[in-house]
């Protein structure tokens, strides 16, 4: 073997060495970078109207907050929300007084690993957690179970899809949400083979036949508006709502989410 040979031979093992060795960086640390849970003790603390709900899981116990009706109009329809993977549960139940205003309830539901909640996050324990969460709200007798409605918000758009696809629910509503973690991934450059929760909301609109209503700040850089327009693809029936915003900053949508639960009659009790 000639000289240049053997170094055109080195210089690809060593190519090819750096590549594994990235990828195996990558497949080992995707699920920190996916799921940076922040601290709990810098949360604030629960306010006195949220129930703290233990929803029981195949490895231990995850949180929920129930949030009734400041309105009271049983059966109350429900917003099941799941946030995005940088917050809290803690962070949100004042962001809901709007809809519980109008007489829905609310059940925050927290990730496996975050918060009080035990487990480690993931796809699979993400799926086993809100789903646990819709079938308590099911059995609630202040909750129609006709009007329980997943609400996701980034990561939580890919949580709140499962429970449309495995539940029986008549709306979703999807807010700065990605097509998919594959999807999402692939904008930083690292291969979709490598995704190990991959969350493929395009996948369960393709088959969720309930209403859609889908948000996204039109000047999003961390998950693209492209991520929104090929979810509304997915499905052409579902309502795609562009505001005017980045990721972090959007105002609560509520009139828009108003303007949709009433198209579809989900704010009043069905007769």
């Amino acid at each position: 073997m000639s000289v240049v040979l053997k170094i055109a031979v080195g210089g690809l093992l060593v190519a090819a060495a750096m590549l594994a060795a990235y990828f195996a960086l990558l497949f080992f640390a995707q699920r920190s970078m996916l799921f940076p849970a922040p601290p709990v003790s810098s949360a604030p603390p629960r306010p006195h109207f949220a129930q703290q709900i233990w929803l029981p899981t195949s490895f231990g116990r995850v949180e929920a907050w129930f949030l009734p009706p400041l309105t009271q109009s049983e059966p109350s329809a429900l917003l099941l929300f799941a946030h995005g993977n940088g917050e809290l549960i803690d962070y949100w139940p004042e962001e809901f007084d709007r809809p519980r205003q109008a007489g829905m309830a609310v059940l925050l539901v927290e990730y496996p690993g975050y918060g009080r909640s035990d487990g480690s996050p993931a796809e699979d324990s993400i799926t086993e957690g809100v789903l646990a969460a819709y079938d308590w709200a099911h059995q609630h007798p202040q909750i129609d179970k006709s009007r329980i409605i997943p609400y996701g918000r980034s990561l939580g758009g890919g949580a709140a899809a499962i429970v449309a696809t495995q539940r029986t629910v008549p709306a979703l509503i999807l807010e700065s949400a990605f097509s998919s973690v594959a999807e999402f991934a692939s904008g930083f450059g690292a291969p979709r083979f490598l995704v190990r929760d991959r969350f493929d909301s395009v996948a369960a609109l393709k088959v969720f036949k309930g209403s859609i209503l889908i948000l996204h700040g039109d000047r999003d850089d961390i998950v693209p508006p492209h991520h929104a327009r090929a979810l509304a693809a997915a499905a052409p029936r579902a309502t795609l709502k562009f505001m005017p915003c980045g990721h972090n900053d959007c105002p609560r949508p509520w009139a828009d989410v108003r303007a949709f639960l009433d198209q579809h009659g989900l704010l009043v009790v069905a007769r």
